[in-house]
């Protein structure tokens, strides 16, 4: 099959890639030429600027100039194409609505090249980007206008989790394909031929709207979980005396109806799709007329877990922020990534420099470049002037009064040593992801530690306090 993949983003790199892998013929197509330049090289030094995945480089270098092409310019490749994917930046409004302006520019640009051709195949057009539901008969509508002929849509969501793209698209757990017409199906079951009938992935055939639904519904439900283990569990645990937080979630999800996944509590989830996703179909649904306080419910908690943390600090630790230097370790929204987009680090960088701050000494393995070349950049906040960075943890530790992780790269759990060796108590550490096991030896050393899901636990403490945000426990209470 003939394939253009219209951007090669987080989504559209991995996806042209892996098909290029099953012997189709894929021109990964993107209108900023320096990026293009970059994949052309094959260099994963090159690559890894745009998008970071475990495994791409290698995937791209494998079958490029044999199945894999790089382009700025489609108008000389668009006959006989069979199929197009639309793998479009498609950012949030703020009211929540789904900004379509690269989408829609994207979709004329297609229709007026398809307009001209001289082969009238059919050809497929199909959205891969989270577009709200109705998107496909948009896309319609435009092929219409530009008189294209003998075309289909569909919807074909991606499902991928970030720093496991690849692999996700070698082996996905489902293939959801929308359409309309037996003939646009069969196209698309021979794009994804290894897939049909497979014994453990499961392909989904349906309307163009129900696919576009699936994603939406998958990515809040995912928010969901994970809201409630950081709006019930981590509350629970901070709240009230003598609770686990391990033990917890081991006796919760051992009743085999419940999901081990997502039962952790965390500063919150980031990323390009949840937060996103969740306000779009917010929007979607009250545009409806329908109710939607339980996913704006879901939404508020993992946005409060983003800074709550450095107001329990405050409150709870006594630890005034004002003229402080914190080490800030992990910029990402997750480990495995460079991608800053909905990161919580962006929220408790704001929430630090708020509180008066002198500086922010900041980490991340894979981050740096996206930080100090966009997210902190100091043309857009003179503040972030206070943030420097760093090639180490040890480093950034240097000089600091108090630690805040805000990713979970493996690397953090074995930070007790490199605290100790770096500073000396007093010192403060906010772990946002509770990335250290042995605490408590810390805490026994004349360290603070204050973590999701759990009372303060200082030197003078024989076990941690109960938090009072929120709730009064009982003991509390008494004489």
């Amino acid at each position: 099959m003939k394939i253009i993949v219209v951007g090669t983003g987080f989504v559209g790199l991995p996806h042209a890639a892996v098909l290029s892998e099953a012997g189709h013929e894929v021109y990964a197509y993107d209108i900023d030429p320096k990026k293009i330049a970059a994949y052309q090289t094959a260099d994963a030094e090159q690559i890894e600027r745009y998008v970071n995945e475990p495994g791409l480089p290698a995937a791209i270098a494998d079958t490029i100039d044999r199945y894999l092409f790089f382009t700025s310019d489609i108008s000389d490749i668009v006959e006989e194409t069979d199929v197009f994917y639309m793998c479009i930046n498609t950012p949030p409004n703020r009211d929540g609505s789904t900004d379509l302006t690269y989408y829609l520019k994207a979709a004329h640009d297609i229709a007026e090249y398809l307009s001209k051709r001289k082969n009238n195949n059919r050809v497929v057009l199909v959205n891969k980007s989270t577009v709200p539901v109705g998107t496909a008969r948009l896309l319609e509508r435009i092929m219409n206008e530009h008189g294209v002929e003998n075309f289909g849509v569909a919807s074909n969501p991606e499902f991928l989790a970030q720093g496991n793209a690849v692999e996700g698209s070698r082996r996905p757990d489902r293939i959801v394909v929308g359409a309309d017409t037996t003939e646009d199906f069969q196209i698309l079951r021979r794009v994804y031929s290894q897939f049909v009938n497979h014994v453990r992935i499961k392909y989904v055939e349906t309307t163009p709207e129900t696919a576009e639904a699936i994603k939406y519904m998958g990515n809040t439900l995912l928010l969901t979980y994970i809201s409630f283990w950081n709006g019930v569990g981590a509350r629970v645990g901070e709240a009230l005396p003598n609770v686990r937080m391990e033990d917890l979630k081991l006796g919760v999800t051992a009743d085999n109806r419940i999901s081990t996944w997502g039962s952790y509590v965390s500063n919150g989830a980031g990323g390009s799709c949840f937060g996103k996703d969740i306000q779009s179909l917010i929007y979607q649904l009250n545009q409806a007329g329908c109710s939607t306080d339980l996913l704006q419910a879901v939404y508020n908690i993992n946005e409060y877990q983003k800074t709550y943390l450095i107001d329990r600090a405050v409150h709870e630790a006594d630890f005034n922020f004002n003229q402080k230097t914190v080490a800030l370790l992990g910029l990402a929204f997750k480990k495995r990534t460079n991608d800053m987009r909905d990161s919580a680090a962006l929220k408790a960088v704001e929430a630090l420099l708020s509180k008066g701050v002198k500086s922010i000494r900041a980490y991340d393995p894979l981050a740096m470049d996206a930080a100090q070349n966009y997210w902190f950049n100091p043309e857009k906040n003179h503040l972030f002037e206070r943030i420097s960075y760093h090639s180490t943890v040890q480093e950034a530790l240097d000089g600091s009064d108090a630690v805040y992780i805000s990713t979970d790269w493996e690397e953090f759990r074995g930070l007790s040593r490199t605290i100790e060796k770096a500073v000396k108590p007093p010192y403060l550490v906010i772990d946002g992801r509770r990335m250290i096991p042995d605490y408590t030896s810390l805490v026994e050393k004349g360290y603070q530690y204050l973590a999701v899901g759990a009372g303060l636990m200082a030197p003078e403490m024989e076990t941690a306090v109960p938090s009072t945000n929120g709730v009064v426990p009982e003991l509390e209470k008494q004489p």
